[in-house]
């Protein structure tokens, strides 16, 4: 069993920068890959970032080369750092975690979930 919480968004404007972290506690938490996902107004759920237990990061086309997953797994956290935020980057963030150290850009690949933290970028 594997608790997620999430912390970190609120509110930013365009370009500015946000940090969201995420820990994960519980028996199966250390070395499990790890993703952040989030969902817009009247969106679907869309995959962001992950990085494996070892530090493999895959992203989201939409996000290349303006977030950065990474982890310390000392701490069993995981952090996405935003830069250059737009609008289209408002949602609200989930932090998921799975019981294997493989990352996977598929939703229903994370057992264990965070309730969501709010980014909101306005112009």
């Amino acid at each position: 069993q594997v608790h997620v919480e999430e912390t970190g968004g609120g509110m930013a404007q365009v370009g500015d920068s946000l940090r969201l972290t995420c820990t994960a506690s519980g028996r199966d938490s250390r070395g499990a890959a790890m993703a952040w996902f989030r969902q817009a107004p009247g969106q679907e759920r869309d995959f962001v970032a992950t990085i494996s237990g070892s530090g493999i990061t895959y992203y989201a086309d939409s996000v290349k080369g303006r977030f950065t997953i990474t982890r310390d797994n000392t701490l069993n956290t995981v952090y996405l750092q935003m830069e250059r935020l737009v609008p289209g980057d408002t949602a609200i963030y989930y932090c998921a975690a799975r019981a294997d150290p493989y990352a996977s850009v598929i939703e229903t690949d994370y057992e264990y979930w965070g309730q969501g933290t709010q980014a909101t970028v306005s112009q």
